[in-house]
């Protein structure tokens, strides 16, 4: 595919709008809008007990309050180990020892740039969360029981926590 135009139609602080053109393999000529962003890191924090960690947060997207694994933008110039540390500690308090990335993923590539990279955080130790100020976030251990049910049942309807703890059981 090639890239023929590219014209910034919105900006914020999280991502860009892009209206681009492209000319896709074969000769079609592709106009789409496109959201720009940095990529997120996801945090799959498992206690000794073999516990995963989620918070609940209201999605005014989703229009719901739901459980989901821990995650963050990736700042500009930040690695997504990096964003991973930083996020685990700002939006749940722990601090981990040992991390071991899971998998790497777009979760809506037809429109949407940003890459979410899952991290499995073990050797937790516990300390002071530091939210952001809009977040509201809630914290609770999960065992895999019950996440496996939770998922099963259609309880778990977040993409990245469904697509990273399905991961970490079938790869760890």
């Amino acid at each position: 595919m090639k890239l023929i135009s590219s014209r910034e139609r919105f900006k914020c602080s999280i991502f860009t709008i892009t209206e681009d053109t492209a000319v896709e393999p074969g000769g079609y000529k592709a106009h789409r809008f496109v959201i720009n962003h940095n990529g997120s890191a996801v945090m799959l924090a498992v206690d000794e007990k073999k516990r995963v960690l989620l918070v609940r947060q209201f999605r005014l997207a989703a229009r719901t309050a739901m459980w989901e694994l821990p995650a963050g933008r990736v700042d500009p110039g930040e690695t997504p180990l990096k964003a991973a540390k930083r996020e685990l500690i700002e939006e749940t308090g722990y601090r981990a020892r040992a991390w071991k990335k899971v998998v790497s993923f777009f979760p809506s590539p037809g429109f949407l740039s940003e890459k979410m990279h899952i991290f499995v955080a073990t050797g937790l130790s516990a300390g002071d969360a530091a939210p952001m100020e809009d977040e509201r976030i809630e914290c609770r251990w999960f065992t895999t029981k019950e996440l496996d049910d939770a998922i099963r049942t259609g309880k778990i309807i977040d993409g990245k926590t469904i697509a990273g703890y399905l991961s970490w059981q079938r790869y760890k």
